[in-house]
C-alpha cells in the first residue's frame, strides 16, 4: 500500500473540514476526488503536504508504511510526495534550474544516493524540457515569476517529471487556465505518468 488514509479528521480555526476521510492508494492507481468548493479537496492535499495550521483531530495517515504526521515537510518531499499547488507561488531570484537541482540532490542524499552535478543536471533538464516542450529561455526564469497561470501549471508538471516522486498530488490542475492550457497541461502531465508508472 503506497498510501492509507484511515478515519481522518481535519478542523481549522474550530470549523471541521474533513469527517472520518478513509482512502487507500497502491502503485500505479490513479485518483480523483470530486467536490464542490469547500468539501475539503485543498484540505486534505495540504494535510498530506505537511501545513502547520491544520488540526488533525483523529484518524491516521500511512506513506511508505510511515506514519506521514512523524515526517516533516522536507522528509515528506524526501520520500516521493509532491504536491502540484492550485495556486503556485512565485520564488523572484532562484532560477528554475538552481531549485530542481537543490531539490533533486536534496532527495538523492536523503535516500543515500550519489548528488548530480550541475552540468549532468543542466543536461538532463534541457532533454526533459525538451520532451515536454519547453523552450531552453524558462529553465532560465525564476521559478514562476511573470509566469501565466499556465506555464505555473507547466512549469509544476516539469518539477514532477524531474523528481519522479512516488505519489503525486495535483490540486485542481485547471484552476484558472482556459481550455487550451488545460488540455497542455493534460497532455504533458499524461507523459509525466507515462515515464513513472
Amino acid at each position: 500500500m503506497l498510501l492509507s488514509i484511515n478515519n481522518l479528521s481535519v478542523s481549522i480555526e474550530n470549523k471541521k473540514i474533513l469527517n472520518n476521510l478513509s482512502l487507500e492508494i497502491n502503485e500505479g492507481e490513479v485518483h480523483a476526488i470530486m467536490g464542490p468548493n469547500g468539501s475539503g479537496k485543498s484540505t486534505l492535499s495540504n494535510v498530506l503536504a505537511g501545513k502547520e495550521e491544520y488540526n488533525i483531530t483523529s484518524g491516521e495517515i500511512k506513506f511508505k508504511d510511515k506514519n506521514i504526521f512523524d515526517l516533516n515537510i522536507e522528509e515528506r518531499a524526501q520520500e516521493g510526495l509532491f504536491l502540484a499547488f492550485q495556486y503556485p507561488i512565485a520564488i523572484p531570484g532562484v532560477s528554475i534550474t538552481a531549485f530542481l537541482q537543490a531539490a533533486m540532490n536534496s532527495k538523492l542524499k536523503a535516500n543515500g544516493g550519489k548528488e548530480v552535478d550541475p552540468l549532468t543536471f543542466a543536461k538532463r533538464l534541457r532533454e526533459t524540457s525538451n520532451q515536454l516542450g519547453f523552450s531552453k529561455d524558462v529553465l532560465r526564469r525564476s521559478v514562476n515569476e511573470g509566469f501565466s497561470g499556465g506555464e505555473k501549471k507547466r512549469s509544476e508538471v516539469l518539477q514532477m517529471t524531474v523528481l519522479k516522486p512516488k505519489i503525486s498530488i495535483l490540486d485542481e490542475p485547471d484552476s484558472g487556465l482556459d481550455i487550451d492550457s488545460v488540455q497542455a497541461v493534460a497532455k504533458d502531465t499524461s507523459k509525466t505518468f507515462d515515464k513513472t508508472t
